[in-house]
């Protein structure tokens, strides 16, 4: 008896297909998807970065990579900043549309606790100071959207949809 087809599963030709108008969309519709992280340690001190090429303070973060989950990029982007490893599961907070670069920009928004840092980032060629801060003493030059995103999960005031 014939094996009824699996209507889950793509033969070659409808892969093939599925794969080109994949490609179009990507051409078409292309975005950027970037992950951004309020990492706050036990003492509830917000992980700062300040970056060699950009102004001011901000979260650690950045792109996602082909073939990597949002998560894997948050976790990669922590360490890679700032030695900074997860101590609880991150919480997603929020997505942004980030405008100030490109019009096809957006930005998951993590909340990271009990986040840990063995050892100090010594500064290097992306990354000038990082460290963590009390919410009530962030250092000069601490972005507006940094401030902001920290009124927002603090409940202070509404979360906007734009970075």
């Amino acid at each position: 008896m014939k094996q009824p087809r699996d209507p889950g599963k793509l033969g070659p030709i409808r892969r093939r297909l599925l794969y080109v108008v994949h490609l179009w969309f990507r051409m078409k519709r292309g975005l950027t998807l970037g992950v951004r992280s309020a990492a706050f340690d036990d003492k509830d001190r917000v992980f700062l970065v300040r970056h060699t090429y950009v102004p001011g303070w901000q979260f650690p973060g950045g792109g996602v990579e082909v073939d990597e989950t949002a998560l894997e990029a948050l976790e990669r982007e922590l360490f890679e900043e700032g030695n900074v490893t997860l101590g609880a599961a991150p919480e997603l907070f929020g997505v942004y549309f980030n405008t100030r670069v490109t019009n096809r920009d957006h930005v998951l928004l993590y909340v990271c606790r009990d986040v840990r840092c063995q050892v100090p980032k010594v500064p290097d060629k992306e990354i000038a100071e990082s460290g963590f801060f009390a919410l009530d003493a962030l250092p000069e030059g601490t972005t507006q959207a940094t401030r902001q995103r920290l009124r927002e999960i603090a409940g202070e005031d509404e979360v906007m949809q734009v970075w």
